[in-house]
């Protein structure tokens, strides 16, 4: 079992990117009439169910997702002028190409955006090892899918899966940088061209002409006004750029930090065309959680100046790594995206629980049984592959016929067990518990509903767990080892009204 990327219509994708949506807040919180801000409230659609944090370690975090909807956020078609003002073809797909974390001080007084590559491969619960552009769609499809099995009309399927792909992609977030979600906005691709339209156009600069045909990017050297249409290719292009899809986020950066300095100047607030218009772009292209308190957060930023909007990139292994089989993917390293992240924004990094390292055992002497105790179909079945690959003796594979269980657990003999002990690491750091019922050599898995670990043979690295194969030697890690290729660091970008920088 590998991780799937959402289906599509279309055989290639040139790549999406949709709005900026760091300018919405900024529309919310500046010179924007009480009653306009109370008024746009009433028509954004909203989301629930989410699993959200309440702000309690002194800031709003909040996950900013740009989709490739092609409806607008209430679920209506787009008209074919619209769909034409995309440029982007016949391909639809849930896959969130934009994946922002913004962090506001509970004062309001600055906001860093940190973005997060959508190629970074990381934990996705209930998938395993895969993009991270791919949590929402996949979760959504292997959920839609299960839900009309079982009988649900196709409307609720859709509603109950887009949660499920919406609250899969936040959790993967949240492993990954060690920040708890606060309020969630998802944006599709019509946001972007309406919010650009909206301002007159926005400001950008190029280092080099482009003339790049996938995206569309067609473009003189130097300082330029774009349209809506034009903007989106301008942030969609990653081919022919020297740090390919790391170029394509510092685009996204300087072009977000353009829009919010233009919905800041006056000549946008004194107009009430202007306002009106980006109030429409906003109530038909933003759905954000339920629980959100626009207005009370309008009053926390309504001091923020544009040069206290800050733009931030994740830090990455290596730009051009690959999976063994053949998946190109962005690596990173949870710990130091934490410990970055921490420091970007003055936060403690949370210790994570210390325990001994996990033994080192020979595989080949010890079975395995794995039950699936959650309702992610075919569970089992990959997480015993996982361990297959690692040397582990296949037993006994199917659902969980004992007693309920609320967490995933590894049994042994002995919770001392060296074998289970090495098991529980390689599945994710499982909680281990004594069944004097099972032989010494044999280990039970039991796989709930919270389990995050890998699901397939391409998604564990016996090199982390201390298992090794029948042989002795560790088996083949499930990324394919090259020299890595390091990412350069990015120019520093803020909302400063001083011009647009020029990028590659």
């Amino acid at each position: 079992m590998r991780p799937q990327p959402a289906p599509s219509r279309a055989k290639t994708s040139p790549g999406r990117i949709a709005v900026a949506v760091v300018s919405v807040l900024v529309l919310l919180v500046t010179g924007f009439a009480w009653r306009g801000v109370d008024s746009l409230r009433n028509s954004l659609a909203t989301a629930s169910g989410l699993g959200l944090g309440g702000g309690k370690d002194g800031a709003i975090d909040i996950l900013m997702v740009g989709t490739d909807s092609r409806t607008d956020a209430h679920g209506n078609p787009l008209s074919q002028s619209e769909l034409d003002s995309l440029r982007a073809g016949e391909e639809v797909a849930s896959n969130t190409d934009t994946i922002i974390l913004i962090r506001v001080p509970n004062d309001g007084s600055s906001a860093t955006a940190i973005s997060i590559p959508r190629d970074a491969y990381v934990n996705v619960p209930g998938i395993g090892m895969s993009k991270i552009n791919g949590a929402f769609g996949a979760t959504k499809e292997t959920e839609r899918l299960r839900l009309v099995n079982n009988g649900a009309s196709e409307s609720e399927s859709d509603r109950k899966s887009t949660e499920a792909g919406r609250e899969a992609l936040i959790e993967s977030v949240a492993n990954l940088t060690g920040i708890t979600v606060d309020h969630y906005a998802e944006v599709g691709l019509l946001g972007f061209v309406l919010l650009t339209n909206a301002v007159g156009g926005v400001d950008v600069c190029l280092n080099a002409a482009v003339n790049e045909p996938l995206s569309g990017a067609n473009f003189p050297a130097g300082q330029q006004t774009l349209d809506g249409s034009n903007a989106l290719s301008f942030v969609r292009q990653r081919h022919d750029l020297p740090r390919g899809d790391l170029d394509r986020i510092v685009r996204q950066q300087v072009f977000m930090a353009s829009l919010v300095s233009q919905v800041l100047s006056a000549k946008t607030l004194s107009d009430p065309g202007k306002l009106s218009s980006l109030t429409n772009a906003v109530s038909r292209s933003v759905v954000i959680d339920d629980d959100w308190d626009i207005i009370e957060f309008a009053k926390q930023l309504q001091n923020l100046a544009g040069g206290k909007v800050q733009f931030e990139t994740i830090p990455v292994l290596d730009i051009n790594g690959m999976t063994d089989y053949g998946e190109s993917i962005v690596k990173v390293d949870p710990k130091e995206v934490k410990k970055y992240i921490a420091n970007l924004v003055g936060a403690e990094v949370e210790e994570e629980e210390t325990t001994s390292a996990a033994p080192t055992v020979d595989a080949s002497k010890f079975t395995v049984d794995v039950a699936n105790a959650s309702d992610i179909g075919g569970l089992a079945s990959g997480v015993s592959e996982a361990l297959s690959a690692l040397g582990y003796r296949e037993g006994e594979v199917g659902n969980n016929t004992g007693a309920d269980v609320s967490e995933s657990t590894v049994f042994a003999k002995s919770k001392d067990d060296d074998a289970a002990l090495a098991v529980a690491e390689v599945l994710g750091g499982l909680t281990v518990k004594a069944d004097s019922s099972l032989p010494s050599n044999t280990v039970r898995v039991v796989l709930a509903s919270d389990y995050s670990g890998p699901t397939s043979a391409d998604s564990v690295s016996p090199t982390d767990s201390g298992s090794t194969s029948a042989s002795g030697t560790p088996d083949s890690a499930s990324t394919t080892e090259t020299s890595p290729t390091p990412a350069p660091a990015g120019p520093p970008i803020d909302a400063a009204s001083s011009g647009p920088r020029c990028v590659n």
